[in-house]
């Protein structure tokens, strides 16, 4: 069995759609990943299972109930000593590749808090989170999505998943920079050619073109990648050229 992943979520419906899809979907029947999706209405001691009550000390929205996430998580996991429990918040860390190669790492069962409404009742982070997360600074109305984005990216980076892990470490952010631009057939398109290099079968020459293209869409799109990116030698004499080329 490969890295175990577990949803809390009171929509479990959407979150298996999304799981019964492309490439997740594969990585779960070959067994390459594990994801368990549990219903927190399950846990909830009223008859009409709710799972949420209005704020102490007033104010708009609804707060998620501590009752059914510590009966949820006491009854699954009295013992969460091979357990990471991530909680999807605003406050969190903010994910990034980096953060998704941590948790590619973890030999622990990642599994996620997804909240609704306001918020989760502030007990629950006290007694179970071992780490928040946020995937951005915008406001969603839930953490399923969250959840989901986290265990995609992290999971291309697990062995078995991808066809080619060549495909992960190629990919944007991967290497610190934007991804190159990629073409397929046909050559000519509505009068639109595939940059020649690629055609020439020259492999020094590909690469090279793709790594100034890389550099060149960095700079244009996403500068601000470069304050965390240690160029070397090449690097710095392709970003001389890109500069010459826009004189």
């Amino acid at each position: 069995m490969g890295n175990i992943f577990s949803i809390v979520t009171i929509f479990p419906d959407m979150v298996n759609s999304y799981l019964g899809c492309s490439i997740l979907r594969k990585a779960i029947e070959k067994g390459a990943i594990d994801v368990t999706v549990h219903d927190l209405r399950a846990y909830s001691s009223d008859r009409h299972k709710s799972v949420d009550d209005y704020p102490y000390g007033g104010g708009p929205g609804m707060v998620m109930k501590p009752e059914p996430f510590f009966d949820l998580i006491e009854h699954n996991w009295p013992d969460r000593k091979e357990r990471k429990v991530i909680m999807l918040s605003p406050q969190g860390r903010v994910f990034d590749q980096g953060l998704a190669r941590e948790l590619a790492a973890e030999r622990k069962n990642l599994t996620f808090l997804c909240g609704r409404y306001e918020a989760i009742d502030e007990r629950v982070r006290d007694n179970f989170t071992d780490l928040e997360i946020s995937i951005g600074d915008y406001v969603l109305t839930g953490g399923e999505l969250p959840a989901l984005v986290i265990i995609d990216a992290v999971s291309r980076l697990l062995p078995g998943v991808l066809g080619d892990m060549q495909s992960a470490e190629d990919e944007s952010f991967s290497r610190g920079l934007l991804d190159f631009p990629h073409y397929t057939r046909p050559e000519v398109y509505r009068g639109l050619e595939v940059p020649k290099v690629l055609l020439s079968g020259n492999h020094a020459a590909i690469r090279r073109w793709r790594l100034k293209e890389s550099l060149k869409r960095t700079m244009k799109n996403r500068p601000d990648l470069f304050d965390k990116y240690s160029l070397n030698e090449e690097e710095l004499k392709l970003m001389d050229e890109i500069k010459e080329d826009e004189a």
